[in-house]
């Protein structure tokens, strides 16, 4: 066998100009694919990442009847005593926030500018709010006894021309079906670096909402942090209670992933064929080394060299491009995924509706998709390299020594 690699890496350095393009063909293709699976990956984890942080939680108590598309505000769909039952939650071990927000639809008016918006009600010292409290970018936080300001996003804000100390009047629903509008004062203008958040959340503190929306002592949810994601079934089993339902992460976010299944789906077929294309280029390499080298195949054959083992020699071949291939494209892979995981790829203009993913995606390359694109890769290119092999094993001896003719 050793005798064949050694053949096998003379015959493709007679032609190396050939044999390097074939190489740098597959490699080329190879690193376009680590590519796209890190930045697949990196968006994908930081739209989970994105919407647990900001918007599911890890965990969600809710009222039996809450429905969280409609929003509801009627008392029967809300918890009650939120305070009480969020101290609750968080004496055990595993959590590691537990706070109640209440949730409500409105509209906020500046002006003749209006804009539909979600109001959050919040317990501003809560850390739960820590990605809203860093994001600040003008004005200050609001504060718990604060019963005139609101925070709002930076995309909102750029649409509505706010600024800190705007004044704007907001639009709810109350528990009783009515409409209650009130002044408020921009305290501050935050960004999560995701504009579909950005664009339609604002903040008030909790009992601010509460008294807003007529929902006194009430609140649409408790958001629950855990320490650790796989403690996720264990604090659910320990919560179940006949009087609320606890929604976990991967139930509020079912959405996404269905979306990443179905992302993943399609892009092993974009692989398969970005593959085949580039393994064409070793098929018509090898095929061409075979055409090139009748009248040696003719020789070889005629001192008793077996057809499987001629066969077995240009597939050493076709190994040794690929293996040729793979390390160019690894290293060229490793410096792409390594670029964009720095500096990331900004879809803030491309917009993408539907899920919580930042303006900046980064790419993030797994060692599982590198192992497994690098062995799809050698797999492709073998099976590619059959055909000019198996052309070259049926060679007949004498008509090889003619040249083929």
């Amino acid at each position: 066998m050793l005798q064949l690699i050694k053949m096998a890496y003379r015959d493709l350095g007679r032609n190396r100009r050939r044999s390097f393009f074939s190489s740098l063909a597959l490699g080329i293709g190879l690193a376009l694919l680590l590519w796209m699976a890190a930045f697949i990956q990196g968006e994908m984890g930081s739209a989970m990442e994105t919407s647990i942080e900001l918007q599911s939680g890890h965990l969600q108590i809710q009222s039996q009847s809450y429905d969280d598309v409609k929003t509801s505000l009627k008392w029967e769909d809300l918890v009650e005593n939120p305070d009480q039952t969020a101290g609750q939650v968080a004496s055990l071990a595993p959590v590691r926030i537990a706070t109640p927000r209440l949730f409500a639809t409105g509209i906020v008016s500046v002006g003749e500018d209006i804009a539909g918006v979600r109001v959050v009600g919040i317990d501003p010292l809560s850390s739960a709010n820590d990605p809203f409290r860093e994001g600040m970018v003008k004005g200050e936080f609001i504060t718990s006894d604060d019963r005139e300001g609101i925070l709002v996003g930076l995309s909102l804000a750029e649409k509505l021309g706010l600024d800190a100390g705007s004044r704007i009047n907001l639009s709810v629903n109350t528990s009783n079906g009515d409409v209650n509008e009130q002044p408020f004062i921009v305290r501050g203008i935050y960004t999560t670096e995701t504009n579909a958040f950005d664009n339609f959340t604002v903040f008030v503190p909790l009992a601010k909402a509460q008294a807003l929306t007529q929902t006194e002592n009430h609140a649409s949810i408790i958001f629950v942090m855990l320490n650790d994601i796989d403690q996720t079934d264990a604090v659910v089993a320990a919560l179940q209670s006949s009087s609320y339902k606890v929604l976990t992460w991967t139930k509020m976010n079912e959405f996404l992933i269905q979306y990443e299944n179905m992302a993943n789906s399609y892009m092993v077929i974009l692989y398969l064929i970005v593959l085949g294309i580039t393994a064409t280029v070793i098929v018509n390499t090898l095929v061409m080394a075979v055409f090139e080298r009748t009248r040696e195949i003719g020789i070889l054959s005629a001192i008793g060299m077996r057809s499987r083992t001629i066969m077995t020699m240009f597939l050493a071949e076709s190994s040794l491009l690929a293996i040729g291939g793979i390390l160019i494209g690894l290293a060229l892979g490793f410096l792409l995924s390594a670029y964009f995981a720095k500096f990331g790829f900004n879809i803030e203009s491309i917009g993408v509706t539907g899920m919580l993913i930042s303006n900046t995606v980064y790419a993030e390359l797994t060692l599982q998709d590198t192992v497994r694109l690098t062995a799809m890769a050698f797999v492709v290119t073998l099976l590619a390299g059959i055909f000019p092999a198996v052309l070259a094993a049926r060679m007949e001896p004498v008509v090889a020594l003619r040249g083929g003719k």
